[in-house]
């Protein structure tokens, strides 16, 4: 359109004629007579530029609407790489189950519902029959769903960071076995462990959990006296157990040496609950020792005021995490060798 909208447009018109751009290119028969031939030329002029002026709009809406179709492309594109990332960050797996499903929508022409629906279908059937079966070649088993072991929230389970080396799996399926003779009645909740493949695969927000070795349990609390196999926060992580007057206040020191993330969970989680459930120090303390003193243990994380408070000073394998990490007065941090 650029090479010809300044050319004379010449054509045949409705009456016979030829319109142009000017009365110089007129044709002859259109120069006739006083009357008649003004009364053409002023009409096919009026046409003339009106014929260029819908060329011209056009080429322009031509010009335009390509533009946004290949926007629209691009734009599309980017929001399907973007939820592949995501769902591979949070699942590892899940961003393959979605380019799977981009695949088979295209080839049969599905429609979003039904896309929908291929998706979620092959996501569970993946996640609870499939991999369970791949993850040993990585040396890596699934936690148990139910019994004395298991997780405090199911959403852990179906994100897929549930998955251990058999010996830690082994470790912690004993150890809440000894809990619930001792304490009938009691199940040990874990809150995240490692994806099911590839070794050095980061679990994020939890960097560390990329082996298969790392697990973080829930402390035990009571409500109303009693004692609860449930947590004042959904996720087990973020209502914390401050430090007292007089303890050892890494919290404190951390965030004010720039560690802004060290307590931020605390401004995420709802602390609605933080009062109507009380930590049960007898059986918290008894999974840490449990812990320690097994020989496969290699470290333990939790906050230095609660070591101090609850006098397991002697074990020495209880360490300070560091302040690049997150406060460990939620939860448990175990690691084996």
């Amino acid at each position: 359109f650029a090479g010809k909208r300044d050319q004379p447009s010449l054509h045949p018109d409705a009456f016979g004629a030829y319109e142009c751009q000017n009365d110089r290119d007129l044709h002859p028969r259109e120069q006739q007579g006083a009357g008649g031939g003004q009364e053409s030329l002023g009409l096919n002029g009026v046409m003339g530029i009106f014929e260029r002026w819908i060329t011209r709009t056009s080429a322009r809406y031509i010009i335009v609407r390509c533009n946004l179709s290949n926007l629209k492309r691009i734009l599309y594109f980017l929001l399907h790489l973007t939820l592949i990332l995501l769902l591979t960050i949070l699942t590892q797996v899940g961003g393959v189950v979605y380019l799977l499903t981009l695949i088979l929508t295209r080839f049969f022409k599905l429609s979003r519902t039904s896309s929908v629906a291929v998706f979620l279908g092959i996501y569970l059937v993946s996640t609870f029959l499939i991999i369970p079966l791949i993850a040993p070649i990585f040396e890596r088993t699934a936690l148990p769903l139910t019994g004395n072991l298991r997780p405090l929230n199911f959403g852990t389970c179906l994100l897929n960071r549930h998955y251990v080396t058999p010996q830690l799996k082994n470790q912690v399926v004993s150890i809440s076995d000894q809990l619930e003779n001792r304490y009938k009645g009691t199940c040990t909740n874990y809150l995240v462990a490692n994806f099911p493949f590839v070794n050095g695969f980061p679990l994020f927000p939890h960097l560390s959990h990329n082996d298969g070795k790392k697990l973080d349990l829930a402390f035990f609390y009571k409500r109303d006296s009693d004692r609860s196999n449930k947590a004042p926060s959904f996720i087990g992580y973020g209502v914390f157990e401050d430090p007292k007057k007089g303890e050892s206040n890494y919290p404190a020191d951390c965030e004010q040496r720039g560690y802004w993330q060290y307590g931020l969970l605390s401004s995420v989680v709802p602390q609605w609950n933080k009062k109507k459930y009380q930590l049960d120090v007898e059986r918290t303390t008894e999974l840490i020792k449990l812990l320690s003193k097994d020989e496969l243990t290699s470290k333990i994380f939790i906050e230095p005021h609660l070591k101090q408070r609850w006098r397991l000073n002697r074990l020495d394998n209880i360490r300070f995490h560091g302040c690049q990490a997150v406060r460990h007065d939620d939860h448990i941090h175990t690691q084996i060798k």
